[in-house]
């Protein structure tokens, strides 16, 4: 075999594959089957009307079989700008909306056009692990920025750490692997500190549709000259239940989304017609839906942190959006705790070792004591059982 690429042949493996790979060929007993709650994504299918929409366009409409635009549909990017205005009290014109295949390649574009092998980036611990494999891949360092247990991210420390190859600082709220909550007031402190020191500032908002808040999520948009450094993501998998048909979103400044389209244009050309076409229907028709769908994941985050009260060796660092972020009470590395969870609960969760650095490449210790759980992929009689299985364990 011809030598690889080392930053791709030094970059982990996928961690929700990995996991995968732990259950494989292992069976479960029926009074307690395999609670996989390792992916945080939907597991129902979109919304009848929404599937109906999508399925009539493949019938019936000969563009949704064609090459699209490659920064999206210009009907998709322009509801985006228009309902994002309203719900952020800001300006966005669909001139700074690009439509692409995921808020992963989102995120891969944009740093696309920030970063190249030499440059720094920071990013908060615990880390996306997407986020650092994409980083690690094009040879960018990720400076990783440590949290306390309140795991929110400290501006004056993120201070400390810009260096003159400091490009961006990237953060994630809600959050994913905390499930904790950005204050307004933090977001716009990381925007004047990355303003002030010429930075971009990207905040993936994947999540924003099960935002506690009532309340617009933040202010950054109704800065007249937002697009200068705040770059914004978004995906539409969770809201709509889309995850297989790959349609996110970002919101930048022109000119930035013109070095996106070349970008995009390498990779997939347009982002999937079909499943641009459900995001558009399920926008303007699925708005009570959805403010239902965002209810009930907060009665399952209620659920899940009453249960942890039950749990007094256990501690719930974060819980919101799809995740709780928990320390177990163990000696063992937390890969080793989500190992045996399978093997003694028939339990699928994610080690934090799948979002940091070690202790012993310089980690602070949080890595291996801590474990992610997609809760939102139980129901409330679920999270009980969980609670109930994580109780009984020993290690």
């Amino acid at each position: 075999m011809r030598p690889l690429n080392p930053n791709m042949a030094s970059t982990f493996p996928p961690p929700v594959m990995e996991a995968r790979r732990w259950v494989e060929g292992k069976t479960f007993p029926d009074t307690r089957p395999l609670m996989n709650l390792s992916q945080a994504a939907p597991v129902d299918p979109p919304p009848e009307g929404l599937m109906q929409a999508m399925a009539e366009a493949i019938l019936t409409d000969p563009c949704a079989h064609l090459y699209g635009p490659v920064l999206g549909m210009d009907d998709l990017r322009a509801e985006l700008a228009a309902q994002w205005s309203a719900t952020y009290g800001g300006t966005i014109t669909p001139a700074q909306v690009a439509i692409t295949a995921g808020c992963n390649q989102a995120f891969t574009a944009v740093m696309s056009t920030l970063a190249r092998a030499g440059d720094e980036v920071i990013v908060p611990l615990p880390f996306y692990f997407n986020h650092q494999m994409w980083l690690d891949m094009q040879g960018v360092r990720a400076v990783h920025l440590p949290t306390g247990d309140d795991l929110l991210p400290d501006p004056e420390r993120a201070a400390g750490l810009i260096t003159d190859r400091t490009r961006a600082i990237v953060l994630i709220s809600p959050n994913n692997p905390a499930g904790v909550e950005y204050p307004p007031a933090l977001l716009a402190a990381f925007r004047d500190l990355a303003r002030t020191h010429g930075l971009a500032l990207i905040v993936d908002e994947t999540y924003r549709d099960f935002h506690s808040s009532d309340d617009a999520p933040h202010t950054l948009f109704t800065d007249p000259d937002w697009d200068e450094t705040f770059i914004h993501l978004y995906s539409f998998s969770k809201a709509y239940r889309l995850t297989g048909h790959r349609v996110g979103a970002i919101m930048a400044a022109p000119e930035r989304l013109a070095q996106v389209e070349k970008f995009l244009d390498t990779v997939a050309i347009c982002p999937p017609q079909v499943g641009q076409i459900g995001a558009l229907w399920g926008m303007r028709n699925l708005g009570d839906w959805l403010a239902g769908e965002r209810m009930e994941i907060l009665a399952r985050r209620d659920a899940i942190r009453q249960g942890f009260g039950q749990l007094p060796d256990w501690q719930l660092l974060g819980s919101g959006a799809y995740f709780a972020y928990v320390r177990h009470p163990f000696d063992a590395p937390s890969d080793a705790v989500a190992k045996q969870l399978v093997d003694d609960a028939s339990l699928l969760v994610l080690p934090g070792t799948m979002f940091g650095p070690l202790r012993a490449a310089g980690g602070t210790g949080q890595a291996e004591a801590t474990l992610r759980i997609a809760f939102a992929n139980a129901d409330r009689a679920g999270l009980g059982d969980l609670v109930s299985r994580l109780g009984a364990l020993t290690v």
